[in-house]
């Protein structure tokens, strides 16, 4: 039996700090938005004798598509930010108007949109730049048997920061790997400081 799970209002933080003239509602209703979309398909799918969405997806695709989700959902409740037009661009989110038909390669004025399984929020970027970063981190069930008594995939906390370049470390890589950067120990604790959401 699919579970349709909802936002718990109550565990927003009212004393965070918004920029671009964001309000908690947006986010509220932004992550209802994915709970009600993975409901909806998950419905469909197991009706026909299928996996959950939350069993099939790898867990960079899953990463990968909340992301997107959240930054299309951020974008149509927010009164000021807009989706990145720019193919893979910089930030996800920009401030309309700012850029060019809303779309730049590496752009300053806007948020970027992280999601991920690590509590805490520490999340790897393909850069260390001074930006406001969002990291959303969720849980997804896929041990408890039967698969059918599974919880649906859920948000567990939400961070909102202003980073620097010097909040982050480079990831030492290999020959044939991505260079990566990631928030270090000062960097995450000051992303932290500034909590969205927490279970």
């Amino acid at each position: 039996m699919i579970k349709r799970n909802l936002v718990d209002i109550a565990k927003f933080n009212p004393n965070a700090i918004l920029p671009y003239e964001l309000r908690l509602e947006d986010f509220q209703m932004a992550v209802q938005d994915v709970y009600d979309f993975f409901y909806d398909v998950n419905a469909h799918l197991v009706r026909k004798g299928l996996q959950r969405l939350d069993d099939m997806l790898r867990a960079a695709i899953m990463s990968g598509v909340l992301s997107d989700m959240l930054t299309a959902s951020l974008a149509k409740h927010s009164r000021v930010l807009t989706e990145n037009r720019y193919f893979n661009g910089h930030p996800d989110l920009v401030v309309r108007g700012i850029y060019a038909g809303n779309a730049v390669k590496a752009g300053t004025e806007g948020i970027e949109i992280k999601t991920t399984r690590k509590i805490g929020g520490a999340v790897d970027t393909h850069g260390a730049r001074d930006q406001w970063m969002c990291v959303f981190v969720y849980d997804v069930d896929t041990e408890s048997e039967p698969a059918s008594d599974r919880r649906p995939m859920t948000f567990i906390e939400a961070y909102l920061g202003r980073v620097t370049v010097e909040d982050f470390r480079k990831n030492p890589r290999s020959e044939l790997g991505t260079r990566t950067a990631t928030l270090h120990k000062n960097g995450i604790k000051k992303l932290r400081e500034n909590w969205l959401y927490r279970l």
